[in-house]
């Protein structure tokens, strides 16, 4: 039981990873800091986008509208923390 609920901490902090530099990586391409025009940049680009849009897609559809500002991440980051904590302190 210890080594399920250490291998689905690993995978909830490969997701938290993955959702942090996609958002790391939003504002880097945004402000002009990263090019991705460079293939390196757009393959990482491109799969970040693929893995993590249908997540937020779902959670875009309850959300509000917020103008231009996407909440959709710090909202998946929040899941992961409770979820974290939950498999964490679980009585196995």
């Amino acid at each position: 039981m210890i080594a399920i609920r250490d291998t689905l901490l690993l995978i909830l902090n490969i997701a938290y990873f993955l959702v942090l530099a996609h958002f790391i990586m939003s504002w880097l391409v945004n402000f002009q800091v990263l090019n991705v025009r460079q293939p390196l940049v757009a393959q990482i680009w491109d799969g970040l986008n693929r893995l993590l849009q249908p997540v937020y897609g779902r959670i875009r559809r309850i959300l509000p509208a917020m103008g231009g500002l996407d909440l959709s991440p710090i909202v998946v980051i929040v899941v992961i923390f409770f979820l974290q904590r939950l498999v964490a302190t679980q009585i196995w």
